[in-house]
């Protein structure tokens, strides 16, 4: 996770833009989703897991709600596209 040592490192504000939402819940304090046509912000959640931040929180409680939270916002734009 060369991401996550440069910012240790550095503590620089950093956009990362990524479909998978594991990766943004891991890597992110913040996830904001975006829907299309035209682009605008749908939801803006705030990640409160502790760090260092390991491969193995993908399969707790809370990481499973914050997935949960964003397939949630993901769906409702995509019903409103329709």
């Amino acid at each position: 996770m060369e991401l996550l040592r440069v910012w240790s490192e550095r503590r620089k504000t950093v956009v990362f833009v990524t479909h998978s939402i594991s990766e943004a819940i891991l890597l992110a304090d913040r996830v904001v989703v975006m829907a299309s046509r035209p682009g605008h912000i749908i939801a803006n959640i705030t990640i409160g897991l502790p760090r260092p931040r390991t491969i193995g929180m993908q399969f707790g409680a809370e990481f499973e709600g914050y997935s949960t939270v964003i397939r949630s916002a993901i769906a409702g734009a995509r019903a409103k596209i329709t």
